[in-house]
């Protein structure tokens, strides 16, 4: 998962490692040397001449001294010059949205120039603390916590999801649908996509599958219709969460948008959900952006995220959004849905 990108910032480590390697000067710390104590420790000692004693504690001392220090280094702009550029270079390859790929940089420049840094014998230390936080600090805008918000929100919650055809939008609802059941959470499934030939009897089999209820209609049904059957079936029933289906539409579909648009107007969701796949990269980044602008989300599903060499699009999303990650979808199963953390994806590029 996410191999290339790991080579590209390994690589990028190594290089600005190796400036720092040769910018770098030693700073020696005084070692105080107590001479009273060690004339005490000489005089209730035994075996040796005085004299001998306090030579070989003294010589002791200064040894300690030479070997106990730092090293400081002061990198400028123009050190940093070519091995950011070639960082830019690499996130971009990686599919990184360009104004993400300049936000990463730009911060990883303000941590590291114009300021006298204390480093160990690591050099990588320094850079890829830089990294971390800046990719950590761009993935991390408006946190928010799923979990929190289904315990905490008048029931039964209302939870959309939207997104283009064949991205694992479906399987992403049964995957959550096993997840707040398994939480204690009951739901039901509205099968609002009524515009795919064979949609309802795709998500009715998820429904029996993983057991939970799920209301339906006939095909070229109004979905808005189907939501809205679903939100009083829950009302009525005491059900904690609606997971309402979709047609995949792309945002440029004017009659499909409006039917979203209404869906939306009829039963107000709690939260709209994008799902997409990370493999898509730059692809699902502006799809997201698209969806975001015309009818504002709440935050994302990225599936296929363990087949994603490159994570460009998990880091991308949130930022050009500004809308958090939820969840990660790492494999088939319906247990394979992992709840997004940002320090354990920043983690997962450095390990």
């Amino acid at each position: 998962m996410f191999n290339k990108l790991k080579d590209k910032l390994s690589g990028f480590k190594k290089s600005l490692g190796s400036t720092i390697d040769e910018k770098a000067v030693p700073i020696e710390e005084t070692v105080h040397v107590d001479l009273k104590s060690i004339a005490e420790d000489i005089s209730g000692s035994k075996g040796s001449k005085p004299e001998e004693r306090l030579s070989s504690k003294v010589g002791f001392a200064q040894k300690a001294k030479s070997l106990v220090f730092e090293r400081e280094v002061f990198l400028s702009e123009k050190d940093l010059e070519d091995p950011l550029w070639e960082l830019e270079m690499a996130l971009l390859e990686s599919d990184l949205a360009v104004s993400v790929a300049e936000a990463i940089v730009e911060s990883v420049k303000n941590e590291l120039v114009g300021t006298s840094k204390k480093i160990g014998c690591n050099t990588g230390d320094i850079v890829e603390k830089a990294l971390k936080n800046a990719i950590y600090n761009v993935m991390s805008a408006n946190i928010f916590d799923f979990d929190e918000f289904i315990k905490n929100a008048p029931k039964p919650v209302n939870v959309v999801f939207v997104g283009i055809n064949g991205t694992g939008k479906t399987t992403s609802i049964a995957k959550l649908s096993k997840r707040l059941k398994d939480m204690g959470y009951s739901v039901v499934i509205a099968a609002g996509d009524t515009f795919r030939a064979g949609a309802i009897d795709q998500i009715a089999i998820h429904a029996e599958k993983v057991g939970v209820k799920l209301i339906k209609q006939q095909e070229g049904s109004d979905p808005a219709a189907v939501v809205y059957d679903a939100v009083q079936y829950a009302k009525a029933h005491n059900i904690d969460v609606v997971l309402a289906d979709t047609a995949g539409r792309m945002h440029t579909n004017i009659n499909l948008m409006a039917q979203l648009k209404k869906v939306c107007r009829v039963t107000p969701p709690d939260l709209l959900i994008f799902v997409d796949e990370a493999v898509a990269g730059n692809d699902a980044v502006e799809r997201a952006s698209q969806f975001n602008n015309a009818i504002p989300i709440d935050g994302s599903i990225l599936t296929k995220t363990d087949a994603d060499a490159k994570g460009g699009s998990a880091i991308s999303i949130a930022y050009i959004t500004g809308k958090p990650i939820l969840f990660l979808g790492m494999g088939q199963g319906y247990d394979d849905l992992q709840k997004f953390d940002p320090e354990w994806f920043v983690n997962q590029l450095f390990e």
